[in-house]
């Protein structure tokens, strides 16, 4: 194929690009939403590969050492999140630490804690990469490490935008990968973006965080028997979800600017370095620094519909999951299907940080068990998109809502 370029004085030129290969569904990011897609059309029979700019799956979950799957319940003893969520969180804890509350049990609570703990757990942020890994090697995924999604190819047709494929640049160069659908897992929605579709940003705050160990640590890690006691947190930027923390001198941080992003890094590896100088040097070390920024909402879909707080407790007949409130308790949410994607805008579809949410309603879809439950269904629509040869902002939400409902996820709080 012909790609059409820009010289500094806005001359047109025209680059060659190799078909490197085609797939019914590209799925581009390997984070949790991004494997929950690529998992999910690969098991409805669909050809799928997934391009990772990394070396690891996982995402802000393991390469950015957010290895905590937040709570999946109501806060009063119920839980809300199933499907492949529960699916990921059993995998992330199989050959490495962490658990779920020895009370939980079938999805309820039977412990007398009051109030009663969450559903949740951390993992070895390591250890559920590799997992990932297996999980989607086994299903067929085509695994592209090193690969970054550069652009989408597009054309018009019946008066929408329709994707045809994506170009990625690896060791190899410039390639174009030719597809059905594209689910837009970038975490900046950056194919949405280049493909024109409506998008939003907000700023981020001022936070970077890796792990050490000391002697302490290394005693507590002995003394109870768990490795996972072993680490202790060290920031170089500590705001909190809300802002607090953040330098009133320092603005946010914008994560679709790569300027930004070193000025962000840069400033924030100083920082810890001078939190570790302060240490003997034989006492600690630091094992862990995140492979990837630790911002929480860059630039997302402007969807057919969106995510906003006052949404608790509604009923949408539309739904494709029910999640909870990982931070507060007992705001339960309905996610619809029009969080997704766009109308006029075919063959893209996306999920997790990049779906269309609101204020708080943002945070609550981008954290890891939603981003795998929306993971979920965006690859349950692009396979059945697929199949039926359907537009992706129409699908036939019925069928959808039994297939995930006969994969055990909660439709309807």
């Amino acid at each position: 194929m012909e790609y059409k370029l820009l010289n500094d004085g806005g001359v047109e030129s025209l680059m060659k690009i190799p078909l490197r290969g085609s797939a019914d569904v590209i799925v581009a990011g390997g984070g949790v939403a991004g494997c929950a897609a690529a998992l999910e059309a690969a098991r409805h029979g669909c050809s799928v590969i997934l391009f990772e700019k990394s070396m690891m799956l996982g995402g802000l979950a393991t390469l950015g050492l957010v290895n905590w799957f937040v709570p999946m319940d109501d806060g009063k003893g119920r839980q809300v999140i199933f499907g492949m969520a529960e699916e990921f969180l059993r995998l992330s804890i199989k050959y490495g630490y962490g658990d779920v509350n020895p009370g939980w049990k079938n999805g309820i609570y039977e412990g007398k804690s009051e109030p009663p703990p969450r559903y949740c757990t951390g993992f070895s942020a390591d250890i559920f990469a590799l997992c990932l890994t297996e999980l989607l090697n086994s299903a067929g995924v085509e695994l592209r490490f090193d690969t970054s999604a550069a652009d989408i190819v597009t054309r018009e047709e019946n008066g929408a935008v329709v994707s045809d494929g994506v170009i990625i640049y690896d060791k190899s160069g410039l390639g174009f990968y030719k597809s059905k659908v594209v689910v837009d897992v970038t975490g900046d929605a950056d194919l949405l973006y280049k493909m024109g579709a409506p998008t939003l940003k907000r700023g981020n705050y001022d936070s970077y965080f890796g792990k050490v160990i000391n002697m302490d640590s290394i005693k507590k890690a002995l003394e109870s028997g768990n490795i996972g006691n072993i680490y202790r947190g060290v920031s170089g930027g500590h705001s909190n979800l809300y802002g607090h923390g953040h330098p009133i001198d320092m603005p946010l941080f914008d994560g679709t600017d790569a300027n930004d992003i070193s000025r962000y890094t840069v400033s924030s590896q100083i920082r810890m370095l001078e939190k570790l100088k302060k240490d003997d040097r034989l006492s600690r070390d630091l094992v862990q620094i995140p492979g990837m920024v630790n911002f929480r909402a860059t630039r997302r879909l402007d969807g057919d519909a969106t995510l906003r707080p006052e949404d608790s407790w509604i009923r949408y007949d539309d739904s494709i999951g029910a999640i909870c409130d990982f931070d507060g308790r007992e705001y339960l949410y309905e996610v619809r299907y029009g969080v997704l994607v766009k109308t006029g805008f075919d063959g893209i579809i996306t999920a997790g940080r990049t779906a269309s949410g609101d204020g708080y309603g943002w945070d609550v879809l981008r954290v890891i068990p939603p981003a795998i439950i929306t993971g979920q269904a965006a690859g349950l629509a692009a396979a059945e998109s697929v199949k039926n040869k359907s537009r992706i902002w129409e699908p036939d939400i019925r069928k959808l809502q039994n297939i995930l409902e006969r994969e055990n996820v909660k439709i309807h709080n």
